[in-house]
């Protein structure tokens, strides 16, 4: 009569359970200094290319409101210009240390007047949905090469060229592109095309 004998699983590994040896705390710290090399390269590789700001003041209302967060594309301007309508992000040219947010509205070579609650690129008329109110002031400035002329959407509430002067082109960040926070508020900026303005 032949006896039965329970058969017993072994470890394939003797080792396990066993402390960890030198090699293994020698991939463990690989592993974790490529992790933190990814992450710094993943950073400086994102604020690279964009920004995130926080709206402080209401002179961009009503298309921003202050304390939004919004996201600036960097690379807008590499191989490009500014057009108006943009709304772009810029060191001041008063106090570099101070970005400000605004929006373009007058391109180098033209005019821009502001008369009867109306602004006027060479003579015709710009059509702004986006203002919160008609400006009271009136003026007219004439673009130089490498300068823009940029503006708040709250008109009367904005401290921008009509009051400083015209912003040097270089001094420009970045192109606003998407508020992010509070997320309720989370919206794609619509960037309106006045190209025809000037002919």
């Amino acid at each position: 009569m032949e006896s039965t004998q329970s058969s017993q699983l072994q470890p394939e590994n003797p080792a396990a359970g066993e402390p960890a040896q030198p090699s293994d705390w020698k991939r463990m710290g690989l592993d974790i200094l490529e992790t933190l090399f990814l992450a710094v390269v993943l950073y400086f590789g994102i604020n690279a290319v964009s920004a995130r700001v926080r709206v402080d003041g209401f002179s961009m209302n009503p298309t921003l409101d202050n304390g939004e967060y919004v996201l600036i594309n960097k690379l807008a301007y590499r191989l490009g210009q500014p057009a108006r309508g943009d709304i772009v992000v810029f060191s001041f040219p008063l106090d570099p240390n101070q970005d400000l947010i605004k929006r373009v509205i007058g391109l180098p070579g033209e005019t821009v007047t502001v008369q009867n609650g109306k602004v006027s690129i060479n003579g015709k008329a710009l059509d702004e949905p986006y203002i919160a109110d008609a400006p009271f002031y009136n003026g007219s400035w004439l673009i130089t090469e490498g300068q823009l002329f940029v503006l708040g959407d709250n008109r009367n509430q904005s401290k921008d060229s009509h009051e400083w002067g015209l912003l040097p082109i270089e001094n420009v960040i970045g192109k606003a592109v998407v508020i992010y926070w509070p997320p309720p508020k989370w919206e794609v900026l619509e960037h309106f095309n006045h190209a025809s303005a000037a002919k």
